[in-house]
Parts: C-alpha cells; sequence; structure tokens
C-alpha cells in the first residue's frame, strides 16, 4: 500500500493506535462527513481509507460521497444562507471568535492529527494551528468593517449608494499541505461576508478537516453554514460547479486543475478565486548579507518539506557569492533531520505521495545528466518509502526540468548571475507569478527590483510574508483574486449600487 494515500474500502471504522497514543480527546478524530448539521455516511456506505505516510500504515477511514450528498449539502447551504446573511456581522464575528478560541484550547490535538495524516513535523504543525486560527479572528473584526459608500450625485434630487452584500452559496476545494490554513482562511472569510461555505478537502487530509467542523458547531455555527464533504473529487466538484445556487469557489491546487474548474464555472458565471502554482524564485545580489540570506533560503525552501506553493525553487545568486554561499547553504541542508514528525528535532517530514518522491528523483537525475553538481542529499531516504533526503544542486541551467517545473519537494537548484537586469529576466522566466524572494542591503535595488519581479507577493531579506492582514494571491497562471485582508471579503461578496430618486421633494 506504500504511498497510497485513497485506498477505497468497505464500511467501518478503525482507529490506528498512533490515534489514540497521540491525541488527548481520540472525539476530536472524526471519521464522517458534516452535511446540514449533521455527521453523516456516503448513501452507498463506502468509505476511503487514510494512511499514515510517515510510517504507510492505515489511521482510519472516511466517508466516499458524490454527487448526491454534495446537493444535500448544497440544498442546506441554501436554506442556511437567508438566516446568517441577515445575522448582525458582530453576531458572526462572535461566532468566529469562539470558533478560533476553541482551536486555541485544542491546538495540541489539531497539530498531532495533522501530524499523523500530512507529515509536517510537530512544531510546524501548531505553527499552523496558530496560523489558522488568526483567520478565524481577522475576519471577526474585518466583517464589521466592510463599508459602503455614498456618491455624490450627477442627478438632481438622487442620493447614489453603495453597499456590498454576500454573494451567496461558496465551496472551497482545499489542498493536503496546508489541510487547516487553507479551510480557515476562505471560510472565516465567506462566513464574516455573510456566505456559507461547504468545503471538500484533499482525500489525504480529511480529519484536519472534519475536526474543524466539530468545533464550529460547538462555537455556535448553525447547521448548512459550515459543511464538510468529503470523497470522490470528480463527482463532488462537478456538482459543485454544476449548481447554479453555488456562487463563488475557492480552489488552492495545481495550476491544471484551476485552469479545469475555471472553465467549469463559466457555464454557471461564478465568481473564482484561485491559488495555483508558485515556482518562486530567490534573488541573493553581492551586497546582501549572506548569513541572512542562506537563513533565509533555508526556511523558504524547506518550510513543509518543501511541499509549499512558496517555497523556493530556483536560487539565482550573485557571481561574486555564488560559491560561498552554494557551500553555506549546502552545509546547512545537508544537516537537516528527516523523520517522523512526532521525533524530537526533526525538520523534515515524509513527502505526500509516492509520485511527489518520483518527480524529486526525476529531478535530480536530470540535472545530473545537464551538468549539475549535487552538493548534499540527491536521493531517497533511509527513513521511509516517501521520505527524500533534503537535496542542493549547483549550476542550474534553464534546459533542467526544475527550471521549468514545480518540484513540490526538499530539492534546492541554485544558479550564479552576473547583472540585476540578468536577474530580473530569470526570475521572471516562468509562467508562474506568485511569490518571490529578494536578498539585498541596497534600498534603491530592493525598490527596483521588487517593482521589477512580476509576481503577486515580494519578500525582501526576509522568508516570511504571510499572514491575516496580507492580500494573498499570485499572477499571471499563479491564480486570480486574493486571501486574507480587507479584500479577502470581496471574493465573497458583490457590489450593490442604488439610486434613491426624489429625495428633494
Amino acid at each position: 500500500m506504500s504511498g497510497d494515500r485513497k485506498a477505497t474500502g468497505a464500511a467501518g471504522r478503525t482507529l490506528a493506535e498512533d490515534v489514540l497514543k497521540r491525541i488527548s480527546d481520540p472525539a476530536l478524530f472524526v471519521q464522517d462527513a458534516y452535511i446540514d448539521g449533521t455527521w453523516a455516511e456516503a448513501d452507498d456506505g463506502r468509505r476511503r481509507t487514510v494512511i499514515d505516510a510517515a510510517t504507510d500504515k492505515p489511521l482510519g477511514s472516511i466517508p466516499n460521497m458524490g454527487a448526491a450528498e454534495t446537493a444535500r449539502a448544497i440544498e442546506a447551504a441554501e436554506r442556511a444562507f437567508e438566516g446568517w446573511r441577515t445575522m448582525t456581522a458582530w453576531a458572526r464575528g462572535d461566532i468566529l471568535n469562539r470558533w478560533g478560541d476553541l482551536m486555541g484550547r485544542h491546538k495540541d490535538d489539531l497539530a498531532a492529527i495533522m501530524v499523523l495524516e500530512q507529515g509536517k513535523p510537530l512544531d510546524e504543525a501548531k505553527g499552523e494551528i496558530d496560523y489558522a486560527r488568526s483567520f478565524l479572528h481577522w475576519f471577526a473584526e474585518e466583517g464589521k468593517r466592510q463599508y459602503g459608500e455614498m456618491i455624490p450625485s450627477h442627478l438632481q434630487g438622487s442620493r447614489l449608494q453603495v453597499t456590498r452584500q454576500p454573494i451567496g452559496v461558496t465551496a472551497a476545494i482545499t489542498p493536503w499541505n496546508f489541510p487547516s490554513a487553507m479551510i480557515t482562511r476562505k471560510a472565516a472569510a465567506a462566513l464574516a461576508a455573510g456566505c456559507p461555505m461547504i468545503v471538500r478537502p484533499a482525500d489525504e487530509t480529511p480529519f484536519s478537516a472534519t475536526v474543524l467542523a466539530k468545533l464550529a458547531e460547538e462555537a455556535g455555527v448553525p447547521k448548512g453554514v459550515f459543511q464538510i464533504v468529503t470523497g470522490d473529487p470528480e463527482p463532488i466538484g462537478a456538482a459543485l460547479m454544476d449548481a447554479k445556487a453555488v456562487r463563488a469557489i475557492s480552489f488552492t491546487g495545481s495550476t491544471r486543475v484551476g485552469k479545469l474548474l475555471t472553465e467549469q464555472a463559466a457555464g454557471t458565471v461564478k465568481k473564482v478565486s484561485m491559488e495555483l502554482g508558485g515556482h518562486a524564485p530567490f534573488l541573493v545580489f553581492d551586497d546582501a548579507d549572506l548569513d541572512r540570506a542562506v537563513d533565509g533560503a533555508v526556511k523558504a525552501k524547506m518550510a513543509t518539506t518543501g511541499q509549499d506553493c512558496l517555497a523556493v525553487n530556483r536560487i539565482l545568486v550573485q557571481q561574486g557569492l555564488y560559491e560561498e554561499f552554494c557551500k553555506r547553504f549546502a552545509d546547512a541542508i545537508g544537516s537537516m533531520k528527516v523523520g517522523s514528525g512526532f521525533e524530537d528535532g526533526v525538520e523534515l517530514g515524509p513527502l505526500m505521495n509516492a509520485s511527489a518522491v518520483e518527480k524529486c528523483v526525476a529531478h535530480v537525475q536530470d540535472a545530473k545528466a545537464k551538468g549539475g553538481r549535487i552538493l548534499t542529499g540527491g536521493g531517497r531516504h533511509e527513513a521511509g518509502a516517501l521520505f527524500f533526503q533534503p537535496t542542493v544542486i549547483a549550476d542550474l541551467t534553464t534546459d533542467m526540468a526544475i527550471w521549468k517545473e514545480e518540484t513540490f519537494g526538499p530539492v534546492a537548484p541554485v544558479m550564479a548571475f552576473d547583472t540585476e537586469a540578468e536577474a530580473v529576466r530569470l526570475a521572471n522566466d516562468t509562467d508562474y507569478g506568485l511569490a518571490a524572494y529578494c536578498y539585498t542591503e541596497g534600498l534603491n535595488r530592493a525598490h527596483r527590483v521588487s517593482e521589477a519581479l512580476d509576481y503577486g507577493m515580494v519578500a525582501v531579506n526576509t522568508p516570511k510574508m504571510t499572514g491575516p492582514p496580507i492580500p494573498f494571491g499570485g499572477v499571471k497562471e499563479s491564480g486570480l483574486g486574493r486571501e486574507g485582508s480587507r479584500h479577502g471579503l470581496d471574493e465573497y461578496s458583490e457590489i450593490k449600487y442604488v439610486c434613491f430618486g426624489g429625495v428633494a421633494d
């Protein structure tokens, strides 16, 4: 079963010993979907087995639902919409704040669930829980500030008013690499705006979603306002995309799937927000603080074992620092501890599936064949079938596969450049445009380069850029729309203009 994260099994529940050992409250490990305020099975009783990537052992199972169950969730959301939208923003905010508080109270258990099904190190998982709950608290307050405007009238005797109103039923399709945060970043904005949301979580990480539904229920989210539908992605996705009642769809995942969903959304003219592929460049100029740049590159590349849309995929270093950077960077990467996320000191966990490991193998082999120098790592890791050695490849060239494709693993290629103009040209040589990083001590260069980089987000002299106040999103084939910040509410609301005539009568 190695690498098979979604085997389909018969009805029934098992609970792995590791779950009982790691979670203080086993009731939080929910093995059902959540539809219309009820914990639900698939109509035909089928379930999917969920596997622990680190041990290759079953954790439990989840309902394998399809179109019929999705249709019921949509109907429930339609019924819930009117009551939720007419609730005051303060009342909705109180519920969101309680939800976030409950996540904080159960942080250790939520993080343990994430490590079991996703594999990331425990401290990193705890950090994600804090990050995820921060969106609930942020949008609990931001929903109160969804201001309208009065327009000075060009029509004698009329007043012109603009407001924002909730768009309606919304849906989210979320990934496995940030199984809690990608749900709350979307759901908190939708619910704060007055919209119900249906979530289809990744097959690999359903329990991080179902526990959120359990806590939402406890926080007082009304039935039908937040729902989790697990199972077959094609019929669930088709039912969501075909339904006229679903007015907005948010997706985080591959560019290929994002394009398909965008095409399907056209049939009912849904609003779409998409966070797609990354392929981030990391630029280091000769005037950079080398220690800071090396530390930043390690953190920006290896978070979530490189399985992050913000992860660095092409490191470009100016000639004056190139060899020293490569040496220090390889030393730092080579010393990272790999293993189960529950082991003390582990920095890198397993990859999500066998195909992810194979892609790392293919990229390394292709780079070696085309002149790349393997400075550390370069192969599978002895920790298990889904582990890969943290790897640094020097002398990256533009004809290598890793130059064109996002690796989504712990493989870091490095290339030398001569001039600022060359660095910017190389960094922009991609169809993607989510995030970029730049290290320089020159203020003017920092301004020039950050403006020239064709990316939705740029971090200068830091590997950390995310959080609730910032508008997260990309340009080009990295997506549409923004999540977080005050702009995050825009994805789930519509502008309404009203002209009041006769006001001077």
